[in-house]
């Protein structure tokens, strides 16, 4: 059936087979006025035949349904007719493997179901789910990677080259503050801070680098509980250097990457001992990049390489400014291999940033400014 007939720019399928959930998350989704739901469908195969039929731009979709499966019709979407797909999935460590699975095939983010009042606390992802739809459909990434064509409201604006520039040159280069790379031996302390497309992002990254890494490295990625201790453990299986999620009272050990425990906010104290907190910080994210970031700076001073990767808003921008001015150096990611490019972007309109990398680069590029190949 199909849910409501005036179309709005962002045409979304719903995918649960709960019915309570159907409606609500249509609810959720139609009070915005740029977002459409166009239709539900309660199952894997049911989303599939509906996604070749009306051509949605999102489609949201539980991982565990009957008939067939969230992960099971990621697959097939991913090849038969790719869409940017954002996965609902349950607050559980199981529900966080199968949510990592889902990433890594290809959906474009998630989101977490509170299951303690299903009633009240599915209302509570409402601006969640609607900011996530619309940073995944205005993504030039993620419609590069699905091969679909951005709306003229929202395509970027080209100008033709002139004949002295040759057109497959990119010639805007965003603007670094030109500082020379600090020696390796300056170095302390790496912090990478992450959000929304993050998991897979990591992928491309904590793998490559060097198992003789001279430094700690602690990782802020936006996530919920569980869903970091599987992402650490995966994340360790693949890489040379050892990955854990962070714990209370440890102290900091060259050579590892700790992932910030996901609903908790993670500082570092002045014995260079990692603590894990509760306390409430006038800030929107737990784990939170500047609260770390501020934490570090008063024990490890300017001696931070301070990472910035994809992600929604501008956690970590004040924090890495606090950084920078000590003698700290920034890297950020570039906005073309970004699937949100947020944080990168408030790092570099900030003037802090002293080198652009993509992804592809940045675990080299990190490598090289601590020295080790």
């Amino acid at each position: 059936m199909i849910i409501k007939q005036t179309m709005k720019e962002i045409k979304v399928l719903v995918v649960d087979d709960s019915v309570f959930m159907r409606q609500a998350i249509s609810r959720m989704l139609n009070a915005d006025p740029e977002i459409t739901v166009i239709d539900t469908a309660k199952n894997g195969k049911e989303a599939i035949e509906k996604i070749k039929s009306l051509s949605p731009d999102i489609v949201t979709m539980d991982v565990e349904m009957p008939i067939m499966t969230g992960l099971e019709a990621l697959k097939i979407i991913m090849t038969e007719h790719p869409v940017p797909v954002i996965m609902l999935s349950s607050l559980t460590s199981e529900g966080a493997q199968l949510t990592l699975d889902a990433l890594s095939l290809g959906a474009a983010d998630f989101i977490a179901k509170r299951t303690a009042n299903l009633s009240t606390e599915t209302y509570s992802i409402q601006q969640e789910l609607i900011d996530k739809v619309k940073h995944v459909y205005s993504s030039p990434l993620l419609k590069r990677r699905h091969n679909r064509v951005m709306p003229p409201s929202i395509a970027p604006i080209t100008k033709t080259p002139t004949p002295s520039i040759p057109p497959t040159v990119a010639t805007v280069i965003p603007h670094t503050t030109g500082r020379k790379r600090p020696a390796a031996s300056h170095f302390q302390l790496a912090i990478i801070g992450i959000s929304t497309g993050g998991p897979l992002a990591l992928q491309s990254v904590i793998p490559k680098l060097s198992k003789s890494l001279p430094v700690p490295v602690i990782i802020v990625q936006h996530m919920p509980p569980h869903f970091t201790k599987s992402l650490a453990e995966r994340l360790d299986k693949s890489s040379a250097v050892h990955v854990k999620e962070a714990e209370d009272g440890e102290l900091l050990q060259a050579g590892t990457v700790y992932i910030a425990q996901g609903g908790k906010h993670i500082l570092v104290n002045k014995s260079r001992r990692i603590v894990i907190s509760d306390e409430q910080f006038p800030v929107l994210y737990k784990p939170c990049v500047d609260i770390l970031s501020l934490s570090a700076a008063e024990v490890f001073g300017g001696k931070i390489l301070s990472v910035i990767m994809t992600g929604m808003g501008r956690d970590g921008m004040e924090s890495y400014k606090k950084i920078s001015s000590l003698g700290g150096y920034v890297i950020s990611q570039d906005e073309h291999s970004c699937v949100v490019y947020g944080m990168p972007k408030s790092v570099i309109e900030a003037g802090i940033a002293d080198e652009i990398v993509s992804l592809n680069d940045i675990a080299l590029t990190i490598n090289n400014c601590l020295g080790v190949h």
